[in-house]
């Protein structure tokens, strides 16, 4: 089809008539003149100025999330407030998106401090809580899966870079910031967790209700491995150990997690290519040194993440540095690091230094962000943890806004994560662009479903992210489709008709915070 203005004029046009038809008969109801109404609207602005609530909603409006870059009332963090005018008191919950929150002390004090400001305010009691564990996709979930927020990789593409011990300390940082926290060991060849961790029960044990494997614990983290069914690394082809692992990720009973760690294998194989099509990763930490030869195994390693359509959160130059003598020593020279994050657009870069304690933690079955919580090597996983924390609710509000239906104009609006650009696309064009085996013959190509059999009143009826990658379009014909952003964005586009606006509208059921600050805004302009 043509790209046109016109059927989106055309659109904007019966809008426009319904609304003024709207206005005439509102306005025609005159049982009290015109301008007595007016009086009466200003007397009663006059008389009810903005609520207790609204006035505190208003205050708050200053605390600003820095990796969302909005207000805590704009994101929905403000619950159960509570207004006592007589007594000055005020209590409310800060109900963040996740219990490791790097900033939720940041947020109490300027919370605080923010309604404190109020002249009538004299307490302030504030609450800082994160909502329950939800999947990180709305649909294709696996069942095992389901209450996972956020699964990251850890890998390196390069053996001996130290990625186990990073997955491992940053999966207890992870934890000490508050979060519920899961790893996966998929190198079945030379398994680390055994090593790493020493928890009282090392088996893995099959729960007889749910045929699902019950993962070890240890210090308040979940742990699966091969290592933990007493037969050592695995002596197998590699077809065996892609199955082996996927049935390690998919039917172990995770059960409630904000993030699920897996340590990837060096390797950009079949066994890796497994793992991110089994499950959708949010995003991946990459774990190399500052030689050129951990480079460019890396570089292979991010294409391929790339090529998933799985996002790198942050690089972790390891084995970067150590002191002697009051120096800083390079012993693997600079530069890999700072070269990864350069060319591929990657946020964050930490260096890790050479510290005996790392190694001989990670040997005697503790982790060194357990046994020195307040060291500096502690303090660096804490900061690594942060940015994953930051870069998987970025991600997540992303993949949540990329596609949304415009019902009053009849339109997809399309912003790809991680571009800024936005789009307009016409449904059913989308529609007769599926892909699928139900419309393609997978075999000769010959398309099954002619455009002329998708009508042009096709209407979706929801709109789900799927994965990093791709939406689940719902139609109201029962048809569900997978569109990839890919495609999406080869498609020929509307012309935005002069005057619209990309934001969304405000959803039928916005928080009631919102809906308050809305009603006072209302009786400020009246």
């Amino acid at each position: 089809p043509r790209c046109t203005v016109a059927r989106l004029e055309e659109a904007m046009a019966r809008a426009s008539a319904a609304s003024r038809a709207f206005v005439r008969r509102k306005t025609s109801r005159r049982s009290v003149p015109r301008t007595r109404r007016r009086r009466a609207a200003t007397a009663d602005a006059v008389e009810r100025p903005p609520s207790y609530e609204a006035q505190v909603l208003q205050a708050l409006e200053v605390v600003i999330d820095p990796d969302l870059g909005a207000s805590v009332v704009e994101c929905g963090f403000v619950k159960e407030l509570q207004v006592d005018p007589e007594k000055g008191s005020v209590s409310f919950a800060l109900e963040l998106t996740t219990p490791a929150c790097p900033v939720k002390e940041q947020f109490e004090t300027e919370a605080k401090d923010a309604v404190m400001r109020l002249p009538w305010a004299k307490s302030v009691d504030v609450t800082m809580t994160a909502q329950p564990s939800s999947p990180g996709l709305a649909a294709g979930t696996p069942a095992s899966l389901s209450k996972v927020s956020n699964i990251i990789a850890v890998s390196s593409c390069k053996g001996g870079v130290g990625k186990s011990t990073v997955a491992v300390n940053l999966a207890y940082s992870l934890q000490m910031m508050g979060a519920k926290v899961g790893i996966l060991d998929a190198d079945v060849y030379g398994p680390s967790l055994p090593t790493m961790v020493s928890p009282e029960h090392d088996l893995l044990e099959m729960e007889q209700e749910t045929n699902l494997i019950k993962p070890v614990e240890y210090m308040g983290v979940k742990h699966c491995s091969f290592g933990f069914t007493g037969q050592g690394a695995a002596v197998m082809r590699g077809p065996m150990v892609s199955g082996l692992i996927s049935q390690l990720l998919l039917s172990t009973d995770w059960g409630e997690l904000d993030y699920l760690l897996i340590d990837f294998p060096p390797g950009t194989g079949d066994i890796q290519l497994t793992l991110c099509q089994s499950a959708p990763i949010t995003g991946a930490v990459i774990v190399t040194t500052p030689q050129k030869l951990a480079f460019i195994d890396v570089a292979k390693g991010i294409k391929m993440f790339a090529k998933l359509a799985v996002p790198c959160m942050a690089v972790v130059e390891n084995m970067s540095w150590f002191e002697g003598d009051g120096n800083r020593y390079y012993p693997f020279g600079t530069g890999s690091g700072d070269r990864i994050v350069e060319d591929f657009s990657i946020p964050y870069i930490f260096r890790m230094p050479i510290v005996p304690d790392l190694s001989l933690s990670s040997d005697s079955g503790l982790p060194l962000v357990l046994s020195k919580p307040s060291g500096d090597v502690a303090r660096a996983f804490g900061e690594v943890g942060a940015a994953v924390v930051r870069e998987s609710a970025k991600l997540k509000r992303a993949v949540k806004n990329a596609v949304r239906y415009d019902s009053e104009m009849n339109v997809l609006v399309v912003k790809i994560p991680g571009k800024s650009e936005e789009f307009l696309l016409h449904p059913p064009d989308v529609r007769r662009n599926d892909r699928s085996a139900s419309s393609v013959d997978e075999w000769t190509g010959k398309q099954l479903v002619k455009p002329s059999d998708i009508p042009e009143t096709i209407r979706p009826e929801s709109v789900q992210p799927l994965g990093n990658y791709a939406v689940q379009i719902t139609w109201d014909d029962g048809f569900n489709q997978v569109a990839p952003y890919t495609q999406l964005e080869e498609m020929e586009r509307l012309i935005p008709p002069k005057g619209y606006k990309f934001e969304p509208k405000e959803e039928a059921n916005a928080s009631s915070a919102r809906q308050i600050l809305e009603n006072a805004e209302a009786i400020k302009q009246k």
